[in-house]
Order: C-alpha cells, then structure tokens, then sequence
C-alpha cells in the first residue's frame, strides 16, 4: 500500500513538473516571436530621424520596456503597438501577423509606404487600427478580414484603391469610427456600409466614390457624423436621411446632389 502510495505521489511530481516545463517553454517561446517580430519591423525602418527605435529598441532589455510597446499583464506578451508621430520611414514585414495577442496598433503620422502585408488579418483581437497620414498603396479590400473586436479604424490620407468592401460590416461588426479620407477608394458606396449599427462616425471624404446616396443610409441610428465631401456621388438625397436624429455634422459638398436635406 505504502508503496503504491509513493509511486502515485512520483507521478503527480511527474505530470505537475512537466506541465510547468512545457508552460514555461511556451511563454518563452511567444515572448521571443514577438521580440522577433519587433526586431523585423525595426530593420524595415529605413529611417528614424529622433533615434527612437535606433536607441530603444534593444535585445539588452525587455521588450515590454520598449518605446512605444505596451505589454500584458498577465501573459506578458505584446498587448499595443503605438508608434505615432515617431517620423518613421520604411516598409510593414510580413512579420507582423505574428503579434497576436496585440489590440492596439498606432502607426499614424509616419512615412511608412509600400503595401500592407494580408497577415495583418491574422490580428483577431485588435480593436484599434490606425495607419493614417503615411504613403501605403493597394486595394484596401485585401488586408480588411474578420475584426470582431475592432471599434477604430482610420486609414486617412493614403493612397488606396478599390471599392469599399460590400460586406465590411460583417468582418467588422463592432466597428464604431471610420476614416477613409483622402485616398483613391472608387466604386459605389456598398449598402453594406449601413448595416454597420453601431457606427458613430464615417470619413470617405476626397476620394473617386460614385453612384448614389442609398437610402439604406437612414438605417445608422447612432451615426454622429457623416463626410462624403468631394466624391462624384449623384442623385437626390434620400429622404431617409432625416432619420438620422444622432448626426451633430453632415458635409455632402463637392458632389452632384439634388434635392432638399
């Protein structure tokens, strides 16, 4: 009995010990795909002006002590990504699909150009994106997947293509602000845009959008603003638009409208 009694407490020790060998292999292996993953955006910086990464970004300290990197408390692994305004040049590696445990990304007011990688789908957990006021090209439509949690997403002040996805509102069901302007986004604007029930505030302002003002618009109860400023949009304005009681700023100008608001 006694001896069953130890051989029993030896397998326990066994498993309990193997368990944490394993679990501790497993965050060391995530924090050192996400420190590599920072590391590959860093060498695809070609230029940074203030030294920020350059001086910062270094394998001597932890990356959670990074400028700019924001990590979890609990699985200490890359939670946000905010590097706005840093005056960073360069390209996004493909890497970066890999930072998934990341809900924050903020590359706004950069110099970052070239085409966004499609592994950026792979970021489930985001709910904030902005990459505005940098020198990014391509069909938008590429890189927009399933965001269940996204509520932010500009990309202002680009130069994208292509039409607005039709069914953006089904990859990004909990999307509440959108900036698109000052791109070259074409085509009508989808009447998919106004299932999107929680939207608050819509920018497709200074683009090619054409067609016309759908009256599917008077669906966004909780719309505040609305900019649809230079586009080549046609027709009279849709009567349904009195239903959006929310809307605080409404600009319609430099398009072909008709009719009375």
């Amino acid at each position: 009995m006694m001896g069953n009694t130890r051989l029993i407490t030896a397998l326990m020790m066994a498993v309990l010990l193997l368990h944490f060998v394993v679990s501790f292999s497993t965050k060391t292996t995530d924090i050192n795909t996400d420190q590599s993953t920072l590391l590959a955006l860093k060498a695809h910086v070609v230029s940074d002006p203030r030294n920020f990464l350059t001086t910062n970004w270094s394998v001597d300290t932890s990356i959670c002590n990074w400028v700019g990197v924001t990590c979890g408390s609990r699985h200490q692994r890359v939670k946000a990504l905010d590097l706005f305004n840093m005056s960073l040049s360069g390209t996004i590696p493909l890497d970066i699909g890999n930072l998934s445990f990341r809900t924050w990304l903020d590359i706004g007011y950069n110099n970052f150009q070239g085409l966004l990688p499609v592994q950026l789908t792979n970021l489930h957990r985001l709910n904030f994106i902005s990459m505005s006021d940098n020198n990014f090209y391509g069909e938008i439509s590429l890189w927009i997947g399933y965001f269940p949690k996204l509520q932010y997403l500009s990309m202002s002040n680009n130069s994208f293509t292509g039409p607005i996805p039709s069914d953006m509102c089904d990859r990004l069901p909990t999307l509440k602000e959108l900036y698109f302007s000052d791109n070259k986004l074409s085509g009508k604007i989808p009447i998919g845009l106004f299932k999107c029930k929680v939207i608050q505030n819509i920018f497709l302002a200074f683009n090619n959008l054409e067609g016309i003002l759908p009256e599917e618009i008077g669906n966004l109860k909780m719309l505040r603003t609305l900019d649809l400023r230079g586009n080549q949009i046609q027709g009279i304005i849709p009567q349904q638009i009195s239903n959006l009681t929310a809307v605080r700023v409404l600009y319609l100008s430099h398009n072909f409208l008709t009719g009375i608001i």
